[in-house]
């Protein structure tokens, strides 16, 4: 199975230790896109090297950029994992459920991971189409950095992907749906549906209707467009 598409990124990971063993936990499962964001811990640090075996190659290929943004920007879809219980847009689903998904388009797409003191918070979380928590014993809930990147690397290798379909392939990549939401956000603020003070919260909901739709470019080129009318009619008014 090729999963050459497949980016797994980290957020502010802090562990060299941790860093060498995701290394060899991907090469393992035939993963071999490690995106860093904000590192607190080098891919040379010797523990990384030591711990990486024999996936070094995998640490010398890595990216490190500074902003999740940039990391997700072409990505087709995009899964968020966590381990805590919070009150977010999208429900929580296994990793088993979510690699199909994942696989199931021949576009990038990116496996997101939270760095080790704090997981990923909810803004990150928000940019995520697919949620993913990983049952675990509700007493010490909390798993390891990389024994979380193992569990769903075995998932994806594992997996009998869904079948890429015409609209998978014509799906917009993050950017592009950021690029929406924020459209969205600002034209309801304009319009007075959205309050600043409570925008957050409804734009959540907007963001779980549209992500169960799996929005196409297309449709997205649709919508932005029903709210650029919408945008000059409201002007016309004052």
């Amino acid at each position: 199975m090729d999963l050459h598409h497949i980016r797994i990124v980290l957020v502010e990971p802090a562990g060299a230790l941790n860093l060498g063993s995701i290394a060899r936990s991907m090469k393992n499962f035939g993963l071999s896109q490690l995106w860093l964001v904000a590192p607190r811990c080098s891919v040379d640090d010797p523990d990384a090297q030591r711990m990486a075996v024999h996936a070094q190659d995998i640490l010398t290929s890595a990216v490190v950029c500074s902003d999740l943004a940039v990391a997700l920007a072409d990505c087709e879809r995009v899964a968020g994992t966590t381990a805590r219980e919070r009150k977010v847009s999208t429900p929580f689903q296994g990793a088993d459920a979510v690699a199909p998904w994942l696989l199931g388009t021949t576009a990038e797409v990116a496996y997101i991971f939270g760095p080790e003191d704090r997981g990923l918070n909810n803004a990150e979380l928000s940019v995520c189409q697919r949620h993913v928590q990983i049952p675990t014993n509700p007493a010490y809930s909390s798993l390891n950095l990389a024994q979380a990147v193992t569990l769903c690397a075995y998932e994806l290798f594992t997996c009998q992907p869904t079948p890429t379909t015409a609209k998978a392939a014509s799906q917009p990549a993050n950017a592009e749906l950021e690029g929406f939401y924020t459209h969205l956000e600002q034209t309801l603020l304009t319009i007075g549906y959205l309050q600043p003070h409570t925008a957050s919260s409804k734009l959540q909901k907007f963001r779980r209707l549209f992500n169960r739709a799996e929005l196409t470019t297309e449709e997205i080129t649709l919508l932005r467009g029903v709210l650029r009318q919408l945008a000059w009619a409201t002007s016309q008014k004052t």
